[in-house]
């Protein structure tokens, strides 16, 4: 027969209490421990925050610091061709990097272009240089460039460079002394140069025009040819 006395129950409550109260006492343990790694996982991400942060504001500080160092310069607001006048309407302002070694023109600078002609013939949004500024230096492709005598009463006093004109031939007496043909030719053209000299009634006007065109008229003989000044060139 077997004697349990009070001091065994007690033991034995002690023995079935002894894992939950191992168990609670590993957990008071283990939170300190939890709590200690989590900071330690956030201490890297803080410094990483913190070095986005200064990058992205270098970033903008160069990015501002490069937008900011441009200046304004001058570009075509439209297609001009060779020998063309420039005028206000003809320029507009464009931002561009200094320190480009383009030769553009800065946008202050602008009453020194206007009146100024064009050498050469040019697109949209081209940027203007001294280079492109000035007499006419070669024909571009598929024109050319005529010389024509004409007296007093056949063009306007006024004529300069860069003047659009429409060249009439007057039907007269040719070389065999028959008559040419009544119907009058015309073509469309542009002034780019003009000479005259004080003990000559002639004034020699340079033409650009179309190749074609450009044969035609050198082939029509002194004293048939009118210039009239026009207001875009159209034939």
């Amino acid at each position: 027969m077997t004697t349990t006395t009070n001091s065994d129950h007690a033991a034995n409550g002690r023995a079935k209490q002894l894992p939950r109260s191992w168990s609670d006492r590993g957990g008071k343990l283990s939170a300190p421990r939890l709590t200690t790694a989590a900071r330690r996982r956030k201490v890297p991400y803080l410094l990483l925050g913190v070095l986005l942060v200064l990058a992205c504001t270098a970033a903008g500080v160069v990015v501002g610091t490069t937008v900011g160092d441009r200046e304004q310069v001058l570009v075509l607001a439209g297609p001009v061709t060779v020998g063309h006048v420039l005028s206000s309407q003809d320029i507009l302002q464009s931002s561009l990097a200094k320190g480009n070694d383009l030769g553009a023109i800065p946008a202050d600078e602008l009453p020194t272009v206007v009146g100024q002609p064009i050498a050469f013939s040019l697109p949209t949004g081209a940027l203007l240089t001294r280079a492109v500024l000035g007499t006419p230096r070669v024909p571009p492709q598929g024109q050319a460039v005529v010389a024509v005598a004409v007296k007093p009463g056949q063009f306007p006093p006024d004529l300069s460079q860069g003047t659009r004109v429409a060249v009439i031939v007057i039907p007269g007496t040719n070389a065999t002394g028959g008559t040419a043909p009544s119907a009058p030719l015309s073509w469309s053209a542009t002034v780019t140069d003009v000479q005259s000299k004080p003990n000559d009634q002639n004034t020699v006007v340079a033409l650009l025009l179309n190749e074609a065109d450009a044969r035609g008229l050198a082939s029509v003989p002194a004293g048939q040819i009118t210039l009239l000044a026009v207001n875009g060139g159209e034939r």
